[in-house]
């Protein structure tokens, strides 16, 4: 909504009102990305630190808070943890949806992108929502089953394929791959089938991976910042020109209002984080994880680097193949010995360091600092091809 506003002193100008046009002309500061980028990540961090405390009483007085244990604390052996979850107000995600939406609408410049990041951020949100529902009313920690889930991330991730697939100008995105450390794009027979196969992967598998890592404080969201500050970086790159052609990625028009969306997700990120670090104050739940991880999912496809957030969301995929692995190799052995054996000490991947004895808040920092190392081989791509 704010870009709007630079276009103020131009028609001021054109219709013969040249004097209130130059006087108005600092407007003009609200067609840079870059200063919407900034104003929607402060914007995001401050409507957090107002409606936070208000969303949280709220949760409480409904009484929306996990009474029940969690898996790791109903496994038992975890001597590193001193607090119990118990208790704590889950739905925590609907802070951040609301206060990412806000945002970006006041910042960023409307486009297809967009529309096709809020679409998913909302269907996503409102399918977490509806699962913590069923875990909260009924006290249930197994939610609505996974096959609805995954049978709405696939509807997502198919229909935003299939759109980009058949639009006039986007269909590159769907009909070329690029790898990272390759400055050229792969075309060969049936690459469209496999882009929108790696497109609906993406999506699903990372709104997914988010969700798993989601078990300690401070964990997913942080780590999710971690992964946005890179897609801040490479949606600005893609949308530039310039950067783009110097840097031998793809060049996407539009590309750049991702950079303030990425932005708003900072911001929203930071101010939840404020409420949600040890001892967290509130959960995200399944409103918060599915959102973010399958937005993440759709940013990548739309800037053409899907296998960067392979890269970038490292610890992401550490743990969500920790889980793959431990159930095959425990269903395995059940059929082969007649007794499942595990891998890990417990899965998602966190939860086998708090069985060894790490402290909560030691496994988070240690996994921060995994996250960066990702990062920054994810961003070293832009100058190794």
């Amino acid at each position: 909504m704010f870009y709007y506003l630079s276009q103020v002193p131009q028609w001021l100008a054109e219709n013969g009102y040249a004097g209130y046009a130059d006087g108005l002309s600092f407007l003009r500061v609200f067609q840079y990305i870059t200063f919407r980028t900034a104003g929607a990540a402060v914007t995001a961090l401050l409507l957090c630190w107002w409606i936070g405390p208000k969303i949280i009483a709220l949760l409480k007085r409904l009484k929306f808070g996990q009474e029940y244990s969690d898996k790791a604390e109903e496994a038992g052996g975890l001597d590193a943890r001193v607090l119990s979850k118990k208790g704590t107000p889950s739905m925590g995600g609907v802070m951040i949806v609301l206060v990412l939406d806000v945002s970006t609408l006041l910042w960023a410049r409307w486009n297809e992108f967009l529309a096709l990041c809020l679409m998913s951020v909302v269907v996503l949100a409102a399918l977490g929502f509806y699962d913590d529902w069923v875990k909260l009313t009924k006290q249930d920690k197994a939610g609505i089953h996974s096959k609805v889930k995954l049978a709405v991330q696939l509807a997502l991730g198919l229909f935003i394929g299939l759109y980009l697939w058949h639009h006039p100008t986007k269909s590159d995105l769907i009909g070329k791959l690029v790898v990272p450390f390759y400055s050229g794009e792969i075309m060969f027979a049936g690459v469209g089938l496999i882009g929108l196969l790696v497109t609906t992967l993406a999506i699903v598998g990372s709104s997914n991976a988010v969700n798993l890592t989601d078990g300690l404080d401070g964990l997913a969201i942080g780590c999710t910042l971690i992964v946005t500050f890179v897609f801040i970086i490479f949606t600005y790159i893609a949308g530039n020109k310039i950067m783009a052609d110097y840097l031998r990625v793809p060049y996407v028009e539009g590309a750049g209002e991702l950079t303030v969306f990425c932005a708003a997700m900072i911001g929203a990120g930071l101010g939840f984080l404020w409420y949600n670090c040890h001892p967290a104050q509130v959960f995200m739940g399944d409103t918060g994880s599915l959102a973010l991880g399958g937005v993440l999912g759709v940013i990548a496809v739309l800037i053409h680097q899907p296998f960067v957030l392979v890269i970038a969301g490292g610890v992401f995929v550490i743990e969500a193949v920790s889980v793959l692995v431990q159930t095959g190799w425990f269903k395995h052995t059940r059929r082969r010995f007649g007794e499942g054996r595990r891998v890990f000490l417990m899965a998602p991947l966190h939860h086998h360091f708090e069985k060894k004895g790490w402290y909560e808040s030691q496994v988070v920092a240690r996994f921060y600092i995994l996250g960066i190392l990702f990062a920054v081989l994810a961003l070293s791509t832009l100058k190794l091809r």
